[in-house]
């Protein structure tokens, strides 16, 4: 099993920033390709941005390319989302997922994730 825990998040005007954390635990950090999805109100939950297990290959959904950036820490078993020039359309509840790493880029279907967080809430006012 893996716990992940998500926080950072908060309400922040438009065009802030926030930085999102994940904290995992429970098994080793560096064997889990980690990536970030969000769902807002009355929506699907869908893709923000993915790392693989060793960081050097990431993806990001296309709302949030050059705004935000994924990046990871396997000393510290911890996952980030720096999220910059936010938008109101980026509130949402942010969660983290966790998947045992493949050969290839991190995935982006959300159905092959294993393991996820609770959620954090990014609320951004106009």
């Amino acid at each position: 099993q893996v716990q992940l825990v998500e926080s950072g998040g908060g309400l922040v005007q438009t065009g802030g920033s926030l930085r999102l954390s994940c904290a995992a635990s429970g098994r080793t950090f560096s064997n889990y390709d980690m990536g970030w999805f969000r769902q807002a109100p009355g929506k699907e939950r869908e893709f923000v941005a993915a790392v693989n297990w060793s960081g050097d290959r990431i993806l990001y959904a296309d709302s949030v390319k050059g705004r935000f950036t994924i990046s990871r820490d396997n000393a510290k078993n911890t996952l980030y989302l720096q999220m910059n020039s936010l938008k109101p359309e980026d509130t949402a509840v942010y969660y983290c997922a966790a998947e045992l790493r493949q050969f290839g880029p991190p995935p982006a279907d959300e159905a092959v994730y294993d393991y996820w967080g609770q959620g954090t809430q990014v609320t951004v006012s106009s």
